[in-house]
């Protein structure tokens, strides 16, 4: 039989940026992989250390041991870079660097030791990136918004509208330095008063109030850590110990000056001192020994402002940088351009949390590769005597799977049992999606092959030691192929795959099984091996049909 050509779709690692924050309470790194032809971009990767370079602030110089913690989070940072091939990348420092003595000399140690040029951002630049991070997730572009991003070493402040900036400062507090300066909780009236008297002084309330604003937007880990604790009931007890989320899940990313007033109450206050530690160390983790006072500080910013609500960004600093990157390299590129692809994004890093979401946005690239693939098949097909898809494909179809790749285990946050129903009732019962009609949330349509392609991607993506931006699809007399490289992490031996537990092999068979009897043509799955003394049951495994 003579051989047919093979028409090859692969992922594209040229559209891989990445971000670090070197913030005052910890360092965060970002990876994302951009689509230029739709101008959307999906998280793939977010790792995060607890640097806590401004705990000594007080000597105006970042201490020793801060440093060292620093450097090595910085080589981790670089490693996992280098292992992923991510080559467009971006750091930025903030208020612990920006104010400490010694900066140039760990600036200096940064570049020798790991090999970043770090830019230390000004305070008015720090809230200009935050505010297009926001851009990315909230459906703001056409109104005046007050953004309020609290950090650990400082609060910054901007409004904006259509993504230019009306007026932005930096405030020299943050949750980690009023921790330092108000260590016992019998202190707050005390930081309460610093707080007014510090707003006062850089005459950013006056500012605010003579510009005007529409709509208030909170953004940074504890903005997002009290709009939980809203959400969960922790005021009211009605969250479980171990922190899982018990609110209204068709309640959108906000929260009112009651309801954070009620908060700060109960963290302040409500019940025998060490119950009530343990009881917030449960639920804030890492975050627990600062919290207390990033509410009281947000609590003060709504009193002086009159603020009545405020929406929350599950975007910020990070999201900001790249949107900079992506302006950068790509002239179209436009913030207001995707609001129905980031009111998905919303709905599911509400229920998903950072971890289950990079892997929902790994799942959605695994299908992206399958989905043009397929499609750059069926349109060969008449060409090459093959047979065509039963129904054609088109951009629509991607824009529906991707969603649907994102959404489709939000319903994990009420357990295991039933979790794909739950799912569907959080999408079709609450008014999360922005932009979609009912008729495109059921996607009736097509529903078998979109299904058949989320089925064998979700498999594929639990295997372990697969690089899933080194895939190639094709098509061959033999079938279709996916064609998937190994990954650089170091814990794996050379050459070889980690294969699947015996329940994630055979459900991976069983999807493939359904591939084909959707499709009429069978999906083999292929490893290459990089090595040439595997194992005759290690290339076995690197083989699936």
């Amino acid at each position: 039989m003579a051989t047919v050509p093979i028409p090859t779709v692969s992922a594209n690692p040229t559209n891989l940026f990445a971000s670090i924050d070197m913030g005052t309470n910890s360092f965060k790194l970002l990876t994302v992989q951009f689509n230029p032809s739709t101008g959307k971009f999906l998280h793939l990767h977010r790792l995060k250390e607890p640097v806590v370079l401004g705990r000594q602030a007080a000597s105006a110089a970042a201490a020793v041991d801060s440093q060292l913690r620093a450097i090595e989070a910085l080589k981790e940072f670089r490693n996992f870079l280098q292992n992923h091939e991510i080559h467009r990348h971006r750091t930025v420092a903030t208020a612990a660097v920006r104010e400490a003595g010694n900066q140039a000399e760990f600036l200096r140690r940064v570049r020798d030791e790991v090999g970043f040029e770090v830019e230390v951002l000004s305070g008015e630049e720090e809230a200009r990136l935050i505010y297009l991070g926001a851009l990315q997730f909230l459906p703001i572009y056409e109104k005046t918004a007050l953004v309020i991003d609290i950090g650990g070493g400082s609060t910054e402040f901007l409004l904006g509208q259509k993504g230019k900036v009306i007026f932005g400062t930096s405030v020299k507090l943050g949750h980690v330095n009023l921790t330092q300066k108000f260590v016992n909780h019998n202190e707050i009236l005390q930081m309460r008063s610093h707080i007014r008297s510090i707003l006062r002084q850089c005459g950013i309330v006056e500012k605010i109030k003579h510009h005007g604003f529409e709509i208030t937007v909170g953004s940074s880990g504890t903005v997002q850590s009290i709009e939980k604790a809203i959400f969960s009931g922790f005021s009211h007890n009605v969250v479980s110990n171990d922190g899982a989320l018990c609110g209204d899940l068709g309640r959108d990313w906000r929260f009112s000056r009651e309801e954070l007033r009620i908060l700060v109450e109960r963290l302040c206050g409500g019940g025998g001192e060490a119950i009530e530690r343990a009881r917030r160390d449960r639920f804030f983790k890492r975050r627990s020994e600062f919290i207390v006072a990033g509410a009281v500080l947000l609590d003060e910013i709504f009193a002086m402002l009159d603020i009545e609500e405020m929406e929350v960004s599950g975007y910020a600093l990070g999201e900001g940088v790249v949107a900079e990157m992506l302006l950068q390299v790509c002239d179209n590129y436009d913030f207001n351009a995707n609001a129905r692809w980031g009111s998905v994004v919303r709905l599911a890093t509400r229920f998903l949390g950072k971890k289950k979401m990079g892997t929902a946005s790994q799942c959605a690239n695994i299908t992206k590769v399958i989905f043009e693939g397929l499609r750059k098949c069926d349109t060969l097909a008449e060409t090459e005597n093959q047979v065509k898809l039963p129904v054609s494909l088109n951009d629509k179809d991607l824009e529906y799977l991707e969603a649907a790749c994102v959404l489709h285990n939000i319903g994990l946050i009420t357990g295991e049992k039933g979790y794909h129903k739950q799912s569907c009732n959080i999408i079709m019962n609450g008014d999360h999606l922005y932009g979609y009609s009912t008729e495109e949330v059921k996607v009736k349509e097509k529903f078998k092959m979109l299904c058949a392609i989320i089925r064998v991607s979700i498999a594929v993506q639990k295997h372990r030691g697969l690089n899933i931006q080194g895939m190639e699809f094709s098509r061959s007399s033999e079938g279709f192929k996916l064609i998937v490289s190994e990954t650089k992490d170091q814990s794996l031996l050379p050459g070889i795959v980690q294969p699947l537990a015996e329940g994630d092999e055979a459900e991976l068979r069983k999807e493939l099984g359904h591939f084909e009897m959707v499709f009429q043509e069978k999906l083999s799955i292929a490893v290459p091996s990089s090595s040439s003394e595997s194992s005759e049951r290690s290339r076995h495994l690197q083989w699936m049909h």
